[in-house]
């Protein structure tokens, strides 16, 4: 029996990766993934660093070309799908809406990269403020974005930001966020969206994926039902990581399948 999709990888089309697509696919062949799917980058309105005028801006119309080439040359020892990872904002959310109108996509992450504008990923973010109330801020920037930004499939590794709290001492503890973390999945429902198993946070150091269990156990109490599981490899050895966990999650927060998307349906898949 093959092991779960992988629906959340990059490669070379992101501007984080230098991975080639064809490695990504043949890693997940060898894995004997039962699929996988392309998630580039693509964040309007990311704040210019490093001397680069634009950050994480995809060449859509080449990475399409480039991934279907290459997804016919593998059609017949595994499925590839095409997807985005969109970065989401107010600021951008009429851009976000409009993104792929031709429907040649499979899949959307929506995903939260910045807290109001600011890149969490810095330490110097971090300087002079309260960790509690940043956290509070990013998942509070996370309602707003369901507020404004429709056009994606699955919210992308809810609590993302504690990979980069830069105080080791802190505890971060989920209860002390649950209310507005219910917020946001009850309106992630209501939207008709789904989450995802991000395990990219077990080669963090956190020894939790994105979001933790307590999340997705929640997600599942308060009615979810469309999950995803990706590795947000950035290198084709990250491809399918900690999925044997993620696995052993779905099950123990009482889910009996997961999804794929193809042509953005979410299709579901029994464990």
């Amino acid at each position: 029996m093959n092991r779960p999709a992988d629906f959340h990888t990059h490669s070379l089309f992101s501007s984080d990766s230098d991975a080639k697509p064809e490695e990504n696919i043949k890693a997940a062949i060898n894995l004997g993934l039962s699929s996988i799917c392309f998630t580039e980058h693509n964040d309007f309105d990311f704040p210019p660093e490093d001397n680069k005028d634009v950050l994480f801006q995809l060449d859509f119309d080449n990475y399409i070309s480039s991934i279907a080439s290459i997804k016919e040359l593998y059609s017949e020892q595994i499925p590839v799908y095409i997807g985005v990872e969109q970065g989401l904002c107010r600021s951008a959310a009429d851009r976000i809406n409009d993104y792929d109108k031709n429907h040649i996509l499979d899949f959307i992450i929506g995903s939260s990269h910045l807290v109001y504008g600011n890149d969490p990923y810095y330490p110097k973010f971090w300087e002079g403020r309260n960790i509690d109330e940043v956290i509070n801020a990013y998942y509070e920037s996370i309602l707003d974005n369901l507020d404004t930004c429709n056009n994606f499939d699955i919210y992308g590794h809810i609590d993302y930001i504690i990979r980069y709290i830069p105080d080791k001492s802190y505890k971060y503890n989920y209860k002390n966020f649950s209310d507005i973390i219910d917020e946001v999945l009850k309106k992630i429902i209501y939207n008709g969206k789904g989450i995802e198993i991000n395990t990219a946070g077990l080669r963090y150091g956190l020894n939790a994926t994105n979001p933790s269990a307590e999340i997705v156990l929640r997600y599942r109490e308060l009615g979810g039902e469309i999950i995803t599981i990706g590795s947000d490899a950035h290198y084709s050895r990250d491809i399918g990581s900690g999925f044997d966990i993620a696995y052993d999650m779905l099950k123990s927060c009482n889910f009996k399948y997961y999804n794929i998307f193809r042509k953005r349906k979410p299709e579901f898949i029994q464990l």
